[in-house]
């Protein structure tokens, strides 16, 4: 636990370390059970959202004096207009919204500073980083070309499934023997997905067995083993496992490949952007870091 203190000085600001505490509180505390038996772990986890929380609030600090010293003024009705979508949003309503503060012991006063500095930190965002950025067709195709092993897909089958699970009214010899009858049934021209739709005691019922494309990572290497080895429209026979029966049909294959780019052009151009927009947020931060004042204290 940090023993509150000043964690740093931005400008006429000052950020406590209980500041920090607050802000990671919650994900802390997700940590903590995640990393239980990983103390070491824990601790670096811990110690680096920490960071992030004061590098945060630092940004967050510097682009309110920037708002206040820069000579901009924002009208309170545009505030008013925020909060009440605010409240809608996040409450439903004023008494909830009232509620839910008194509960977290923040006033009302204190939600209103936080909605406005909110606002004033997007408008700000939103005036000094570009948001419309223009990727040119060259940066996409570099990208695509220089990560490939990002867009390989292993090999793939489609895979419809029907599982059938021992239970207390079924032991396996039971299960076995329903699965072969199920087998009979589509030998003799009922579809696959219906006979899932109907007798399939898996997740995938609802969709008549359909697993969609998948690669080996997504079944256990005994299951994968036999999906694989059959060819598109083949059916398995009655496959026995201690915990049941499983039939499968592969109803297409696709051999490992690379998407194409007219697949992923749009995801590159995306993540392109969202890299622009934070090579810009940094050099404004650090242009606003320039011509102000921030002294670190060891936490």
């Amino acid at each position: 636990m940090l023993v509150n203190g000043i964690a740093v000085i931005v400008n006429d600001t000052v950020i406590t370390r209980e500041n920090i505490i607050e802000a990671t509180l919650s994900d802390e505390q997700r940590f903590r059970n995640v990393f239980r038996d990983q103390p070491l772990r824990r601790d670096q986890e811990i110690e680096r959202l920490r960071r992030d929380a004061l590098d945060n609030l630092v940004e967050r600090q510097l682009i309110l004096h920037e708002f206040n010293t820069a000579g901009y003024r924002l009208p309170e009705n545009l505030v008013d207009e925020h909060i009440r979508g605010t409240i809608r949003e996040r409450f439903g309503d004023r008494p909830r919204m009232i509620k839910s503060l008194h509960a977290e012991g923040v006033t009302s006063e204190e939600f209103r500073k936080r909605v406005r500095e909110e606002f004033i930190i997007g408008a700000m965002v939103a005036k000094n980083i570009a948001q419309e950025i223009i990727i040119s067709p060259y940066k996409i195709e570099t990208y695509y070309t220089e990560n490939r092993d990002k867009f390989k897909l292993e090999d793939q089958v489609k895979l419809r499934m029907i599982v059938l699970t021992n239970k207390v009214d079924r032991n396996a010899e039971a299960t076995r023997k329903f699965a072969e009858e199920i087998v009979a049934k589509m030998e003799a021209g009922a579809a696959f997905k219906e006979m899932a739709s109907v007798y399939s005691d898996s997740t995938q019922r609802s969709q008549e067995g359909d697993w969609g494309w998948i690669d080996r990572s997504v079944l256990r290497p005994d299951l994968a083993e036999v999906a694989f080895s059959l060819k598109p429209g083949q059916r398995s026979g009655v496959i026995e496992k201690p915990e049941g029966c499983y039939l499968m049909l592969v109803e297409e294959s696709r051999p490992a490949h690379v998407k194409p780019l007219s697949e992923i052009r749009e995801a590159i151009e995306k993540e392109l952007k969202v890299q622009e927009q934070q090579r810009l947020r940094k050099q404004w931060i650090e242009r606003l870091k320039g011509k102000s004042f921030i002294r670190y204290f060891p936490l």
